[in-house]
């Protein structure tokens, strides 16, 4: 069998030098807990899954996953900096990820972060980090109002495209109302409906069109809510000449472009995307370690009946070995 590969991990290292005000710290409680805070503003309780290698390679071990790509938190992208800020942060958080990586040879593959607001300097960030020992990078899904057809960014996946560098898009920043603040509705329908818009914007904004097809991009959680409603873009783009955008093609034309995770817990929900966007453009994702993750990993992909054996594979890790340009390895 090839490796287990999960696409969608976080990390959070265990302390980092003072940022400035405004900006995340970590408040420790123990050699095991510690809280994200946001100026008085506790954002999030974490454990030693975040920073500890051995930790996580002891998870990995129980779910049977080979290798994790491990990203950054959204919250520490800080693209409402100014561009010499988030310079300075990313290097922090880039350099610390390495840190954490490294005890795992080779299993933990670190992806960067980058300062997006500035295109020049998120360029000259991935190329350092790249050479550094990073593998990929992630992003949010969009800068303030900026979407991912803005003429930056596209340079800057442009840059990821002819550096071979594996790109994963990740939804922040969500809108808040008192509407979407109970019940984690900002996670639960905020995080699809960021990552639906920013695949418009990627189709309807003619990125797809302006990007080399090497570009190697990934959505995280499954795309959103993008695969159920493909249908009703596409009728869309036939019948109004507003939704035309910028896109050469009807937008299933694009399909086969992109790749999503498999974060989406319910195999009547895999089965459509597999039916929509093919069994070759979902990578194994968790969402580890955080709550609204799936443990054990992979178990959506286990439990799928309607996937042969070869389609599996594909999607435990043959399709993220492609992604990340690795070797297939029987196991």
């Amino acid at each position: 069998m090839s490796q287990v590969i999960d696409v969608h991990t976080h990390y959070v290292p265990r302390g980092w030098p003072e940022l400035g005000e405004g900006l995340p710290w970590l408040r420790v409680e123990n050699e095991r807990e510690a809280t994200i805070m946001v100026g008085s503003r506790e954002f999030r309780r974490i454990l030693a899954d975040c920073w500890d290698a051995g930790v996580r390679l002891g998870d990995m071990g129980e779910d049977q996953v080979d290798i994790q790509v491990v990203s950054p938190t959204p919250v520490f992208f800080s693209y409402d900096r100014t561009p010499a800020e988030a310079v300075r942060i990313t290097k922090v958080f880039n350099d610390l990820a390495l840190e954490i990586c490294e005890p795992a040879g080779g299993r933990l593959l670190p992806f960067c972060q980058v300062p997006l607001q500035d295109p020049e300097l998120a360029c000259a960030e991935l190329d350092r980090c790249v050479a550094n020992g990073h593998r990929g990078v992630e992003i949010g899904n969009h800068v303030g109002d900026r979407d991912l057809d803005d003429a930056g960014i596209v340079m800057f996946l442009r840059h990821c495209a002819d550096t071979g560098v594996p790109v994963f898009v990740h939804p922040w920043d969500m809108a808040s109302s008192p509407r979407l603040n109970r019940w984690m509705a900002q996670w639960i329908t905020g995080m699809p409906a960021e990552t639906h818009l920013s695949l418009l914007a990627m189709i309807l904004g003619g990125v797809f069109d302006q990007v080399p097809e090497t570009l190697k991009i990934c959505f995280a959680h499954g795309g959103g809510s993008f695969a159920f409603w493909l249908g009703r873009l596409e009728n869309a783009w036939h019948q109004r000449n507003d939704v035309l955008g910028g896109s050469a093609k009807p937008p299933s034309s694009y399909v086969g472009r992109f790749s999503v995770d498999s974060v989406v817990f319910d195999p009547s929900a895999l089965r459509l995307l597999v039916d929509v966007l093919g069994v070759e453009n979902i990578l194994l994702g968790s969402d580890y370690p955080y709550p609204l993750g799936e443990r054990p990993v992979g178990q959506v992909v286990h439990k799928a009946q309607f996937l042969s054996d070869a389609d599996r594979a594909l999607l435990l890790g043959g399709n993220a070995a492609r992604f990340l340009s690795l070797p297939e390895q029987a196991g």
